[in-house]
């Protein structure tokens, strides 16, 4: 039996586990303001909020595309739709700031942009235009109403003038951003019967993000092996210079993370490539390496950090292995029967170290690479100590370039290097053409991210002049 709370009411339900939370709301509870689009998460347009006790004993909301998300990772939550943020006998601040900027258009969108901005005001992130429009980056607006729809997010900013961190529950239903009923979600969320739903048979699936794109119609007749709420495979730990990341943390609990960010003060510009924030918070690090994608945006990530990853079977047995090892060809990896990926672990980067990502795709937001890669680097004195570099979109797997790298080591850093070793690197990689691009254009997104690495890295002594002859 899957418990939750949808808007203001318990429910108790026996449907699929995998069954997505999408359909069970419009056809199953007749709340067609959240509405159906790609089917993919790429419009917005099914955009609701889920909201989950933490452990500060606090509900924390985060949006998510409900058209990806199956129903059985809903248990033991809080699912607001559209029709839950309604107030009795007028707007909310986020209805009437997109009704006052004329920013509706059709009206086909609107309510997923109305969620995504409810949800960036009851999160903890700083309340600015640039954090606002990181919340709609995953609403796509078919009348291309952008300039009003940004007027409105401004607008809503501009409301959110609490003086302290965080945006307290009180303050935001007083001052008419949700309904009064959220006063007591924490309380019937305390009341649900949280027990893990009988899953134990069906497809294995945590986030969903990829797997409802690929298998929606087979895996939403089913239930399935539902993994997202397992609290071992959760969280982010810090130990003796070593990073873990369970399998089932998400972009978002790396975005959060304050030490990280230490460790990476690029981290978020970096992030901001990786899909939308309705992605971000749901997808997860496990499902992102098990699926393989030659573009694997956090596989190429990590495989830049020399990471090394420890799987578990159904008998608790763990095995550890290097990320770069995991893969054996297309689709395919080194995962037995019964494995799952644990955890994701590297060693924290030194402070003469520095680390860059890159992603060439057809669109800023929420779209998958052309071409991606990532280089982790070392230099002491003008000569490299250390290098880790990866690229994705160029070979079967994502790829970590192993010559490369080792060509790099020992090797005073210079122009004429930098250009040497992508000689290398163009041996390395092996591209086809497809619907991102011809094999040779990948070849030159190659080669031009493998440059932007160092003049994004060592803005003092590279620039594109370096390398425009070479072109």
């Amino acid at each position: 039996m899957i418990e939750f709370i949808l808007n203001n009411k318990i429910i108790r339900t026996s449907q699929n586990t995998g069954m997505t939370l999408l359909d069970y709301v419009r056809y199953e509870k007749n709340l067609s303001g959240t509405k159906i689009g790609c089917r993919e998460g790429d419009c917005g347009a099914c955009t609701v909020l889920v909201g989950s006790t933490t452990n500060a004993g606090n509900v924390e909301y985060k949006s998510i595309t409900s058209c990806i998300s199956p129903l059985g990772n809903a248990h033991g939550k809080h699912v607001v739709t559209v029709e839950g943020t309604n107030l009795k006998e007028k707007l909310t601040v986020v209805q009437q700031a997109m009704k006052d900027n004329y920013a509706t258009q059709c009206g086909f969108c609107t309510p997923g942009f109305v969620m995504a901005l409810t949800g960036f005001s009851m999160s903890n992130v700083e309340k600015n235009s640039t954090n606002a429009l990181n919340a709609i980056s995953g609403n796509i607006c078919r009348c291309t109403g952008y300039k009003s729809i940004k007027n409105a997010a401004e607008s809503v900013c501009q409301k959110l003038d609490y003086d302290k961190d965080g945006m307290p529950l009180d303050w935001l239903i007083e001052n008419e951003f949700i309904p009064e009923y959220f006063k007591n979600i924490h309380e019937k969320l305390s009341a649900l019967n949280t027990k893990t739903v009988n899953q134990n048979n069906g497809k294995v699936v945590s986030g969903g993000t990829d797997l409802y794109v690929q298998q929606a119609d087979n895996l939403m007749d089913n239930s399935v092996n539902l993994i997202s709420n397992n609290e071992h495979l959760k969280g982010i730990k810090i130990n003796q210079g070593i990073c873990t990341i369970g399998s089932n943390s998400t972009v978002t609990d790396l975005w959060n993370h304050t030490e990280l960010n230490q460790y990476f003060p690029n981290l978020r510009q970096h992030l901001k490539l990786v899909s939308s924030e309705q992605i971000r918070n749901m997808a997860s690090f496990g499902g992102n390496i098990v699926n393989a994608s030659p573009i694997g945006d956090m596989s190429i990530f990590f495989l830049a950090l020399n990471s090394n990853i420890t799987l578990i079977n159904k008998e608790n047995t763990e095995r550890t292995i290097a990320l770069k090892d995991f893969y054996k060809g297309y689709k395919t990896y080194d995962l037995k029967e019964g494995e799952l990926i644990k955890s994701i672990h590297f060693k924290l980067p030194s402070k003469k170290s520095l680390f860059n990502f890159e992603k060439v795709c057809k669109r800023q937001h929420l779209d998958i690479a052309s071409v991606n890669a990532a280089i982790q680097i070392e230099v002491k004195d003008n000569f490299i100590t250390n290098a880790q570099v990866s690229i994705g979109g160029v070979f079967a797997f994502p790829k970590y370039l192993e010559e490369t790298s080792a060509f790099l080591k020992g090797k005073e850093l210079t122009e004429t290097l930098i250009i040497e070793a992508n000689t290398i690197l163009q041996k390395e990689i092996s591209p086809i053409s497809d619907v991102r691009g011809t094999s040779d254009y990948k070849r030159l997104l190659a080669r031009q991210l493998f440059y932007s690495h160092f003049i994004e890295l060592f803005p003092d002594t590279f620039s594109l002049n370096n390398f425009v002859q070479h072109a």
